[in-house]
């Protein structure tokens, strides 16, 4: 486990991206959007396990620098949905997919039984990490 984290933490951020600043809690949340797709804010807040206001200053933070779009939920004009930019949905793929792939490519070869409890296992992890 510390060999992947270490591994992931050097995954360099594309030189498309190095002027952007973009801080380690902006990976996650363009990781959601990335692997979901577009999605609202009180959405986001509930898997990043923060607070709407502050996936708002993130979102509000990234539409400034042109990374994320913000748009009116059709069927409620109070929601807004949020996506990446398709003018950085491509080098933010490139980026962040790599690690997509690989967990598709370490899980297919298991079945479902096992896939969950793979799942279940980590979860059990990151739960002893925050109950310590």
């Amino acid at each position: 486990m510390p060999r992947m984290v270490g591994r992931a933490k050097r995954i360099r951020v594309p030189d498309e991206l190095q002027s952007l600043s973009l801080a380690p809690r902006h990976l996650s949340l363009l990781a959601y959007l990335l692997f979901d797709g577009p999605t609202g804010v009180n959405e986001l807040a509930a898997r990043l396990e923060v607070a709407p206001t502050t996936v708002s200053l993130m979102v509000g933070e990234l539409s400034r620098k042109g990374i994320l779009e913000r748009r009116e939920d059709d069927a409620d004009r109070r929601r807004k949905i949020v996506s990446i930019a398709d003018s950085h949905r491509a080098v933010i793929d490139g980026w962040l997919g790599r690690s997509a792939d690989a967990w598709r490519n370490a899980l297919a070869p298991l079945t479902a039984d096992q896939r969950r409890m793979f799942v279940e296992t980590l979860t059990a992890y990151e739960r002893g990490l925050t109950d310590a």
